[in-house]
């Protein structure tokens, strides 16, 4: 990519705190293929991530799997009785499939 970055000034959208968002960053961004600029200032992200992290684990729930009756957890309460609800291998099994269908 041979494009021309510039230092541009934006406002986080949590704190309304001006902040820069420097020409390296820019290029970083661009190499991973990000389109979007930050809407957050460095202290923002930061403070968001480590919320994030220390939500501490996550509460799982016991189900029975929709497809080949096995027992296992899931990361949510299923709600619709009528809603299939796989276990682990079933539901990477099914995803495999539907990505495959995708290509």
């Amino acid at each position: 990519m041979n494009a021309s970055f510039e230092d541009k000034q934006l406002a986080c959208k949590d704190c309304g705190k001006d902040f820069v968002w420097t020409a390296g960053e820019q290029e970083f961004f661009a190499a991973k293929g990000f389109q979007n600029a930050p809407t957050r200032c460095p202290d923002c992200r930061r403070n968001n991530r480590n919320q994030r992290q220390q939500t501490g684990p996550r509460t799982m729930y016991q189900i029975t799997c929709s497809s080949c009756g096995k027992q296992g957890e899931v990361p949510f309460q299923p709600r619709d009785p009528s809603a299939p609800v796989y276990c682990a291998d079933c539901f990477r099994e099914r995803r495999g499939a539907a990505d495959g269908q995708a290509a």
